[in-house]
């Protein structure tokens, strides 16, 4: 089942059920979604890699507000993106640990034989299609640093 079509059951399902925070996030999800189909270049259908990339990117909007609202006190619009940040993660798939993230990222090492942070770039490279989605890029670009260091 495409990501297009469990969005679309889950706003039905939202709609039912009333709850507002579930379809306000599900409607935003849609959005992304046929904007990214109907740009320009683009062939209609996303596939899993763009509506991953979507998704990620959507759930890190969230947090860098919800971290801002934060700061500020704003306790009513904190709660708006956390709870539309809590439907977002529903689509994308189970974040790695810290630990889980080093594991990957020494396999990563070895394998592609990176000997100091001059090779900095080859690791990322290979981490961040790898990576794509279980794990936020600072923390992989960070881990990647002290591994190399």
């Amino acid at each position: 089942m495409s990501l297009k079509s469990q969005v679309e059951s889950g706003i039905k399902d939202a709609m039912r059920a009333k709850d507002q925070d579930t379809l306000r996030a599900l409607r935003a999800i849609k959005s992304l979604i046929l904007l990214e189909e109907t740009k320009g270049g683009a062939s209609g259908e996303l596939s899993v890699d763009d509506e991953l990339k979507l998704l990620t990117k959507a759930a890190k909007q969230r947090r860098e507000s919800a971290d801002i609202y934060k700061t500020q006190g704003r306790a009513d619009l904190l709660e708006k993106e956390e709870a539309e940040l809590a439907v977002i993660e529903q689509f994308l798939p189970k974040q790695l640990t810290e630990d889980e993230v080093k594991a990957k990222l020494q396999e990563i090492i070895a394998r592609v034989g990176a000997a100091g942070p001059s090779d900095m770039g080859k690791v990322m490279g290979v981490a961040t299609k790898e990576l794509a989605g279980q794990a936020d890029g600072r923390v992989v670009s960070t881990l990647v640093k002290a591994l190399l260091a």
